[in-house]
């Protein structure tokens, strides 16, 4: 079983790469939509996503965690 502190680092490592991914994204597509933002609401905007995202991620990680230690037996393999 996953402890909550490994939940939480490998939510965080996820969440960064996705935040990279987003930033260039951000920077690829808004021009093509007509929104042209400066670097640093750019980085605002993913920052706060990415807090949303780690805690997202956390939540469930330790949502699905808890599902498969409540009836550990049923889980068995035959």
């Amino acid at each position: 079983m996953q402890s909550k502190k490994q939940s939480l680092i490998e939510s965080m490592v996820n969440v960064v790469i996705g935040y990279m991914v987003a930033l260039f994204s951000q920077l690829a597509i808004f021009p093509y939509f007509g929104v042209y933002l400066p670097l640093t609401d750019n980085l605002l905007i993913s920052a706060f996503f990415t807090i949303v995202s780690i805690i997202r991620s956390y939540l469930v990680r330790r949502l699905f965690n808890q599902k498969y230690t409540l009836n550990p037996i049923a889980d068995m393999p035959n």
